[in-house]
């Protein structure tokens, strides 16, 4: 069996009456629905006001570049290589005689001059043999006037049939032999005089002697392969510079005409320009064929002494080739990923990125070789502000060359090197 529990009817204005009791009762909550709905409106508002997209914010002004026409200039193009400097010639000084050194000339390291005496040698044993060289001569000095004084006696006597024949011609084999042995004697006396002469050891050459490798007391022995070695003497004036090319390099020489004689200058690891003048003297008759390169050599007058093998430079040889050229301050090459390219900057303010071919750096200034036109408008400041496809203000600037910049660098492609024409 189902009870059905009956529903109780409220009446509407007992509900009213109701509610106005609650507020009376609970202010608070009344309080808190107006914030709550206050709140929704605000969001409300809110999003309208913000679904279509923040405000823009304001534009950047343009970027202000100084931009000038690339200078077009006649330069002298010359390729680059490295390489050391080496002794024109290099002598190992033995002695020619055997002995004990009894005294040393020379001051390590110092500038010698050809014939100058180095080392002594004892002598006295060698003086002793050239005296008895002298003593052996004398005597076969006599023996010969003795057989010519004969042979003349006996040359009168023929006539009178008092000597015969045979006799004539002992007497005569008697002179020639005495001659002979009195040549013997003097060769012995100019050898036992140059053994003497070889007691005082001279420099065969002039230029910087190395340091002494033997003192005086100690014994040595002569030969030219064997013999005690004394010292060494490199001639430094003139001085070589040696270089190895590359067979591009080699190739371009050729063609250009530019072979022995060509000018070349160098500079030194602490200078800033080429200031040694030079000339090519010597190519090798072929390339090495693991390294595919050639070995030449150049050659300087040293009369200071100054310059010294082993010594690294960099030399650059003048290909006789001139050239008109168009040049920008190298800080305005850029480097775009695997490119170079200089900015420029339209007529109507837009600025474009050109990508060009580089050449040599001469006083500051990079070569362009390709991808420039004199009419440019090249930027040379702030172009780190520079943005292809965007509007700028420009200035009109100027380009000059910066000798105080000029740079060398070994990594150069062909003609790496490059001066204005005087």
């Amino acid at each position: 069996m189902t009870v059905h529990t009956p529903i109780e009817k409220i009446d509407p204005a007992d509900a009213k009456v109701r509610r106005e009791l609650a507020d009376l009762l609970h202010p608070h909550r009344r309080r808190r629905a107006l914030w709550i709905a206050a709140l929704l409106v605000i969001v409300t508002g809110a999003w309208w006001v913000l679904r279509d997209g923040a405000p823009q914010a304001a534009a950047a002004p343009p970027p202000v570049l100084t931009v000038a026409p690339p200078l077009s200039r006649e330069v002298t193009l010359w390729d680059e290589y490295i390489g050391r400097f080496e002794a024109s010639r290099s002598v190992e000084v033995r002695p020619r005689v055997s002995g004990a050194i009894t005294a040393v000339h020379f001051t390590d390291g110092q500038i010698v001059r050809k014939g100058q005496p180095l080392f002594t040698i004892d002598p006295r044993p060698y003086r002793a043999a050239l005296a008895e060289a002298r003593a052996a001569a004398a005597s076969a000095r006599s023996d010969l006037a003795l057989a010519r004084l004969e042979l003349e006696r006996a040359g009168r006597l023929v006539d009178v049939e008092a000597v015969s024949e045979s006799e004539i011609d002992r007497l005569r084999a008697r002179v020639r032999a005495a001659s002979a042995a009195l040549a013997g004697a003097e060769a012995r006396i100019a050898a036992r005089a140059l053994d003497v002469e070889f007691t005082t050891v001279r420099a065969p050459q002039s230029g910087r002697i190395s340091d002494r490798m033997i003192d005086p007391g100690n014994l040595v022995s002569a030969g030219d392969a064997g013999g005690t070695l004394l010292t060494t003497i490199n001639a430094m004036d003139p001085i070589y510079f040696t270089f190895q090319g590359s067979e591009a390099l080699f190739l371009k020489t050729k063609r250009d005409g530019t072979g022995k004689g060509a000018a070349v200058e160098v500079r030194l690891q602490d200078e800033g320009d080429y200031r040694w003048k030079g000339q090519l003297d010597f190519t090798d008759n072929g390339l090495d064929p693991r390294s595919g390169t050639i070995r030449a050599r150049a050659r300087f007058a040293n009369p200071e002494m100054f310059l010294t093998p082993g010594m690294f430079g960099n030399m650059r040889l003048a290909t006789g080739e001139t050239t008109r050229a168009l040049l920008v301050p190298a800080a305005a090459v850029q480097t775009d990923q695997a490119r170079k390219i200089v900015y420029v900057v339209g007529r109507d303010g837009t600025v474009a990125a050109k990508p060009v071919e580089i050449g040599p750096e001469v006083d500051g200034l990079r070569v362009i070789r390709a991808g420039l036109a004199a009419a440019d408008r090249v930027v040379i400041t702030g172009y780190q502000f520079a943005r292809p496809g965007e509007k700028a203000f420009t200035k009109a600037g100027r380009i000059a060359a910066e000798p105080e910049k000029a740079t060398a660098s070994a990594s150069e492609p062909l003609s790496a090197q490059a001066t204005f024409v005087k």
